[in-house]
């Protein structure tokens, strides 16, 4: 006589498997694993996508004003060795996918043998021979057409403080607040850009720059604020901190594309507050791309 199994109730049946709960350690993982994942998402966004962008500087005055934050497109002309974010890949010639700057764009660029990035208006494109006499610019032979222009009122703030660079050039306006009022020169280049640079006509050394050609492969920047910046026309290092010449294309970083906004230098890090007031009005959304004449 065989025995038979009892069949397991149905409420048996139904109990459900213990769950596994997860320990303090996997979860803090997950958490980390996580946050890798938005950084590294964030870090190729910022290397081949657009990354943001501060003046540090006045040498592209007016167009650009210490304390602006920009956008910096990193695809128009091709990837290479500084489009990563951190310039951490060995240097190589050329570029990928690569396309040369027009005329005019704003571009971020590497000096050659450093890592810090500067922001100058392209000029020159391979076989242009670039000049400056008496403070005008000269390209294949031509000067290029320059209109003065009315000042530029700047208001004073601790980003822009109108100092010793721009002696004599603070005013104070009816409203009651302290302006520098900067001369300016329009120039148009042979494609039809145009754009403001600030003339201080004294005697600096940028106004006189013997005729250069450019080389193939390389492209000639200068800052809009002629008298107050290091850029193609000045030697690399100390003292001047130039670019050393035409630079080579694949040390562009990218395109400057617009404003996102702008703060006077009075923002406080720990005060909320204080980032509200120091926005400059009238800036965010300025669009950096070429305006043709």
């Amino acid at each position: 006589m065989s025995e038979t199994v009892p069949e397991a109730s149905a409420d048996q049946a139904r109990v459900p498997a213990p769950e596994k709960k997860d320990t303090k350690g996997s979860v803090v993982w997950r958490e980390i694993k996580g946050l890798l994942w938005v950084l590294l998402a964030v870090l190729l966004f910022h290397s081949f996508i657009a990354k943001p962008f501060y003046i540090p500087s006045e040498s592209m005055m007016p167009t650009l004003l210490k304390g602006d934050r920009l956008v910096v497109s990193k695809y128009p002309y091709g990837w290479s060795w500084v489009s990563p974010s951190f310039h951490i890949f060995p240097h190589w010639q050329g570029r990928l996918l690569g396309k040369m700057p027009e005329r005019g764009d704003i571009v971020i660029v590497t000096p050659p043998g450093q890592s810090d990035d500067y922001i100058k208006r392209v000029i020159g494109l391979p076989g242009d021979t670039i000049e400056v006499r008496n403070g005008r610019l000269v390209l294949n032979g031509k000067p290029v057409k320059a209109e003065k222009r009315p000042p530029a009122m700047v208001p004073v703030d601790a980003n822009v403080p109108c100092g010793i660079e721009f002696s004599g050039f603070q005013v104070i306006e009816a409203d009651g607040r302290a302006y520098c009022r900067l001369p300016i020169v329009r120039e148009t280049l042979p494609n039809g850009v145009t754009y403001d640079t600030i003339d201080l006509e004294n005697e600096s050394s940028g106004n006189r720059f013997a005729p250069v050609r450019v080389p193939a492969g390389h492209v000639f920047l200068m800052g809009d604020n002629r008298d107050r910046s290091a850029d193609s026309r000045f030697n690399l290092g100390p003292p001047e901190n130039g670019l050393g010449g035409p630079v080579p294309w694949e040390n562009l970083g990218g395109r400057a594309e617009f404003i996102t906004f702008s703060l006077d230098g009075t923002s406080e890090v720990f005060n909320p507050v204080s980032w509200f007031r120091a926005l400059r009005g009238g800036r965010a959304g300025a669009s950096l791309r070429g305006q043709k004449d």
